[in-house]
This record gives structure tokens, C-alpha cells and sequence, in this order.
């Protein structure tokens, strides 16, 4: 497994945001948790990352335990995020957010080839590339904030609500890049309220309520779960 999470217990204070929730991501998949606001998605993401302590449990990653790990040093080894509501340097061009996207790197000729397929991935940045990030449309923003993520060249990237906000012709837009995104070997963990989207790209999915995973299958067996249709699918996909 390229991602193992044990037992995990996170914080806030004294409300218990995550309970000893596990999951596993296998290499080469797209895994997706899928739950209402303030199930604890975000906050699992951003203790996947670094950004928050973990009380109780463990993160294995590549087979060494990060739990304790710094965020940068998450990222040295090939786990990077694209986080909630996009996250730019809004100040910045495209140029410069993509920079700092592979900022952990010294490959230039590897970052040369990362920044082509950025490209190939979302045309429209290369369209923009010296343009004022802060002035692009929410779209051309979340694009931006995936490629940034991608520039660390990570073996699992974090994507947390990449369709939030979006127009229906983009959230399929960046659906299918997050497809292509798998296909060209990198392994996805996927954090959405669009449900439906989600489940029908994931091999394997979660269903997280108040801090907890309530059910796990492939995606398309939740897709299919009574309860998820009811709860997440608006009785149906």
C-alpha cells in the first residue's frame, strides 16, 4: 500500500474532529471520501499533510511512518495537495505559483517536462502564464492550484474539493483530468462533496460522518449503496 492510515484521532481543542478512522490508498488508484460538511474530510487532508497533529494513531506512507513528519518533508517524498478553496498565491502569476509548486526540486530538466505536462493537462495555464493569479476565474484557479500540486511530482497527490464552486461544464472538465491525472501513474486521494462524480471515478471510497468512516467499498459499490443514494445522491446517480 502507498498510503496506510491506523487508528487516526485528531483535535481541535477538546472536540474530537477524527475517531480512530483507517483506510489504505494502494498505488496507481483513486481513492475518494465522500461526506457532509464538517465530517471531518478537510481536517483528514490537511493531518495527511502535516498541517495538523494527530492525537492518537499513525500515517504510513511509501512504508515509513510520517505521522511526526513535517509538511516539506511530506512533500520531498511525493506527497503534495491541492487544498480547499484553491489556496493561489493570488499575488502571483501562473508562472511563479507553478514555481513554488516544485520548489522542494533541483531537477530543472525534470521540472521542464512536470511544466509540459501541466500544460497538456490544462492548456489554459499555459494561455495565462504570466497573468496576475489573484485575476483568473474560479476555474482557471482550482486548474491552477491541481498543476501547482503536480509540480512536486508526488506519487499521491491530496485533492480536496477540486470541484467547489464550479460551473457543471468544468466540474466535468476537471473530473476527467483527475481520470487522466491517475492514468499517467500518479495515485489520487480525492476529497468531494460531488458524490457522484467521485464515486464514479474511485476504485475504492469512504463515507465519512462526524469524524467517523461509516462504510468502505469500491466506488461503484457505494454507488450503488441504498444508503449512500439516499444520503449522498439524491436517491440516485
Amino acid at each position: 500500500m502507498l498510503l496506510e492510515v491506523e487508528g487516526l484521532c485528531v483535535n481541535y481543542g477538546h472536540i474530537e474532529a477524527i475517531r480512530n478512522i483507517s483506510f489504505s490508498v494502494e498505488e496507481g488508484t483513486i481513492a475518494t471520501l465522500i461526506g457532509a460538511n464538517g465530517a471531518g474530510k478537510t481536517t483528514t487532508m490537511k493531518t495527511l499533510s502535516g498541517l495538523r497533529k494527530v492525537r492518537e494513531g499513525k500515517v504510513v506512507f511509501a512504508g515509513k511512518d510520517i505521522t511526526h513528519l513535517p509538511p516539506f518533508e511530506r512533500v520531498k517524498m511525493g506527497l503534495s495537495q491541492s487544498p480547499e478553496g484553491r489556496g493561489i498565491f493570488p499575488g502571483m502569476t501562473v508562472r511563479e505559483n507553478l514555481d513554488m509548486g516544485g520548489y522542494v526540486r533541483k531537477d530543472k530538466a525534470g521540472l521542464a517536462a512536470d511544466l509540459e505536462r501541466v500544460f497538456g493537462l490544462f492548456p489554459r495555464l499555459q494561455e495565462r502564464f504570466d497573468q496576475v493569479a489573484g485575476t483568473m476565474s474560479g476555474g482557471e484557479q482550482q486548474m491552477l492550484a491541481i498543476g501547482r500540486a503536480l509540480m512536486a511530482r508526488p506519487r499521491l497527490v491530496l485533492l480536496d474539493e477540486p470541484s467547489m464552486g464550479l460551473a457543471p461544464k468544468l466540474i466535468q472538465q476537471i473530473f476527467s483530468i483527475i481520470t487522466e491525472i491517475n492514468e499517467q501513474g500518479t495515485t489520487v486521494l480525492l476529497v468531494e462533496q460531488n458524490a457522484a462524480q467521485a464515486l464514479k471515478r474511485a476504485h475504492t471510497a469512504h463515507v465519512l460522518e462526524t469524524g467517523e468512516i461509516k462504510r468502505s467499498g469500491t466506488g461503484a459499490e457505494l454507488a450503488g449503496d441504498d444508503a449512500v443514494k439516499a444520503a449522498y445522491l439524491g436517491g440516485d446517480l
